[in-house]
């Protein structure tokens, strides 16, 4: 197996994103193609680093992730 990856560009890196599969938001990180297989045929998958409140990152597929609205805040007068 060999251990390879690439980074690829995504519009939504260094903004705040939410993981549809389980709902943690947080700020995306990196996309890398990573080679995902643990036998010697290789397995390609892009993955998502995101980056959650607790500082810790974690993946999840590209497919599943979307971008988390600015809140506005309405001045009161």
């Amino acid at each position: 197996m060999s251990e390879g990856y690439e980074y690829v560009p995504h519009r939504l890196l260094r903004k705040r994103v939410r993981d549809i599969a389980s709902g943690v938001e947080g700020v995306l990180m990196a996309v890398i193609n990573e080679n995902v297989s643990d036998t010697p045929v290789e397995r390609w998958a892009e993955l998502a680093y995101i980056r959650g409140a607790s500082g810790r990152e974690f993946t999840t597929a590209v497919g599943n992730v979307e971008a988390v609205p600015e809140q506005r805040f309405l001045a009161r007068g």
